[in-house]
């Protein structure tokens, strides 16, 4: 049974090299007892090469071609020189230049290997041997056949390179399409619950206003008529009382998110906008603690939207950071140019969001607070919608949440001038 670690060390290229160097060995006979070692040591360079770290920086390819080059060099030194059958085996380290550097790094090996050939001819005892018009002509064609071998993988390798850059742009960009199209499904999910349970919300709402008004009326005639011996009973009108006015808030803020948003879209300055958000922050004194830093892009020029409920979306997005945010904490709004948007940050370092709320913090009614509604970061979603922008989020638990809207700054990309004022409830 192949176990990880054989799939991982053993490869069809290394029984094919085993194969070739060990039919080397058998085939021609051993005239120096250092022929078979250099065989060997070549084949198990060549076998660790691309499995050995060392190798895969420049210098480690530069040593690598040095190191084939040597035990080739020595290899046909001992087997007969120039003569040697051997010398197709320079051939290793000129395609291993060829396919690891650019054209001059090739060209280097190729030369560098064609003078360690041509230096056998040193080696001759020109008393006995006699080099003609053939033999030069045999030396010229090795040579020329180092230099054409060199030239075809460089140019293989290259288009091998480029042909994987290609792939990997590609990748790149089927990924950035695959998460455009999870957020634009995210997003119609969300659009798709916010529509139904909006009219859930609104005929439920409409339901509840008379029976509330009913109550209402009532427990305020019961504490009148009740005497001052009656403290009990008057405690628990009142209290009654309230708990009605609390159910009205809520049936108040579904009906705010039920309606449909109208927008007053104008010329507005981001920075602007977002100061006011800050100002209003402050003064709310939620976390008096919990600063507020800015970094804002100059380069976003003003631009349409509606300036009120954008103000209102990114206070209820500084206040929700604010009360995840730890005693002393910060809070960092960032504006940058994306792609035709405007990206507005808020960060915050505090306790972070669970990865399996992160789906569901949009929706209506979801919240992870006790006393809370989950309204709040539906209808900031819903007024982003309306100004065709989108609003994600990054979180990890106990790292912090990183709230991004994206807002469309070219002309005509928001949502069309309407004369009557939007309403919207956006507290948690």
């Amino acid at each position: 049974m192949e176990t990880a670690r054989g799939r991982r060390w053993i490869t069809s290229e290394d029984v094919v090299w085993v194969l070739l160097f060990g039919a080397l060995e058998w085939i021609h006979v051993a005239e120096d007892p250092l022929e078979r070692p250099l065989l060997t040591a070549l084949a198990l360079l060549q076998i660790l090469e691309p499995r050995l770290r060392v190798f895969r920086t420049t210098h480690g390819q530069v040593a690598a071609v040095l190191a084939k080059l040597g035990l080739c060099y020595l290899l046909i030194g001992f087997t007969g020189g120039v003569n040697s059958s051997y010398f197709l085996l320079l051939l290793v380290p000129i395609i291993t230049g060829a396919t690891a550097f650019g054209p001059l790094g090739a060209l280097l090996v190729a030369l560098v290997t064609a003078a360690s050939y041509v230096s056998f001819l040193l080696w001759l005892d020109w008393t006995r041997y006699f080099i003609g018009a053939y033999e030069f002509r045999e030396l010229g064609l090795r040579l020329l056949i180092f230099g054409v071998v060199a030239y075809l993988a460089n140019r293989q390798a290259a288009l091998t390179r480029e042909q994987s850059r290609r792939y990997k742009a590609v990748a790149e960009q089927l990924a950035a399409t695959n998460r455009s199209l999870q957020e634009a499904e995210a997003a119609v999910r969300r659009s798709e619950r916010l529509a139904a349970l909006g009219q859930l919300s609104a005929g439920l709402a409409h339901e509840l206003r008379n029976p509330l008004g009913t109550m209402k009326a009532s427990a305020e005639m019961l504490s009148k008529q009740l005497h001052g011996e009656q403290g009990v009973a008057r405690e628990l009108a009142e209290y009654i009382s309230s708990e009605v006015d609390r159910a009205n808030l809520l049936v108040t803020r579904f009906l705010d998110f039920a309606r449909p948003l109208q927008l007053r879209v104008s010329t507005a300055d981001l920075a602007e906008v977002l100061d006011r958000a800050i100002t209003q922050f402050e003064r709310a004194a939620a976390r008096p603690d919990v600063a507020v830093f800015k970094n804002y892009a100059p380069d976003i020029r003003p631009f349409a939207m509606d300036g009120d409920l954008m103000e209102r979306v990114f206070f209820n997005l500084l206040l929700n950071a604010a009360q995840a945010s730890p005693p002393h904490g910060a809070i960092t709004v960032k504006t940058r140019p994306a792609d035709g948007m405007a990206e507005i940050s808020v960060i915050d370092r505090g306790e972070g969001i669970e990865p399996r709320h992160l789906e569901s913090i949009f929706n209506p009614f979801f919240t992870t607070k006790p006393a809370g509604i989950g309204l709040g970061l539906a209808i900031v979603s819903k007024i982003v919608d309306e100004h065709r922008g989108r609003i994600t989020v990054e979180s990890q638990p106990g790292k912090g949440s990183v709230f991004r809207v994206y807002l469309p700054v070219t002309p005509g990309s928001s949502a069309g001038e309407t004369p009557a004022p939007a309403s919207a409830s956006l507290g948690e």
